[in-house]
């Protein structure tokens, strides 16, 4: 099987309808294009520089995978709420909640390894970040996310991949680890940590338990931070 990154912007098409789907992807993610915003081709064509064409298909995928909403003319970007927020990361911990359990069933020592070096990365980053702020918490956010992948590609089920990468913009979007303190970010390390221990020992119940901890912590910080958050997005529209 070959795994692709759920947390890149490949989408296996050509070369400039991927472009104008990362270039579009990447400004609702940095909320460059916040939420309730209406977007057209025309608009979008210009901004990007390219014809209409790849942008309507890039538009295409980004409804398909709920991030923008069709309206009369053009589209939308999602708007998410509270109850959206604890519905797609119940769906999220059910899915990566059951990848880790696999992931402990299936494991080879070449995920191990591929696991723990993300780990130190991840421990690393997070050192240099509160210690001399060196590091941003856009790479730590991409370390994060090699862990992730490395447990996913360890369950040996491809088709999670389809499933979680539905899920798993909307924790982008909302970038949980801008709201994380060092108590906060440090005992997301720990959490990797337990699952690590955990999937390495074949320890099934306690993978899954480790990664609805971690999900839901996450889950938390946004929760807690929606007002702020959408304060933010209303300030820039």
């Amino acid at each position: 099987m070959i795994y692709v990154s759920l947390f890149t912007y490949n989408i296996g098409r050509g070369v400039v309808c991927m472009s104008a789907y990362e270039s579009i992807k990447k400004s609702i993610l940095h909320g460059e294009y916040p939420p309730k915003m209406r977007l057209t081709e025309e608009y979008l064509a210009k901004q990007l520089n390219m014809s209409r064409t790849p942008i309507r298909e890039a538009l295409r995928q980004l409804e398909s995978e709920g991030l923008i909403v069709s309206m009369k003319r053009g589209v939308s970007v999602r708007h998410f709420t509270k109850k959206d927020i604890e519905q797609i990361y119940d769906l999220r911990t059910l899915l990566e909640g059951y990848a880790a359990a696999q992931a402990a069933i299936h494991r080879t020592q070449a995920d191990i390894k591929e696991m723990s070096e993300a780990n130190w990365a991840y421990e690393e980053a997070i050192d240099t970040y509160f210690d001399t702020g060196s590091t941003t918490i856009e790479y730590i956010l991409e370390i994060n996310h090699r862990f992730h992948d490395a447990i996913i590609k360890a369950s040996q089920n491809q088709h999670i991949y389809s499933h979680i990468s539905k899920v798993v913009v909307v924790p982008l979007i909302f970038r949980s680890f801008y709201w994380f303190n060092e108590y906060q970010m440090r005992h997301s390390l720990d959490v990797h940590k337990t699952l690590l221990t955990a999937i390495e020992h074949q320890d099934t119940e306690r993978a899954r338990a480790s990664m609805h901890e971690h999900i839901y912590h996450g889950r938390d910080q946004v929760l807690l931070n929606m007002d702020t958050i959408d304060d933010s997005y209303t300030k820039t529209t």
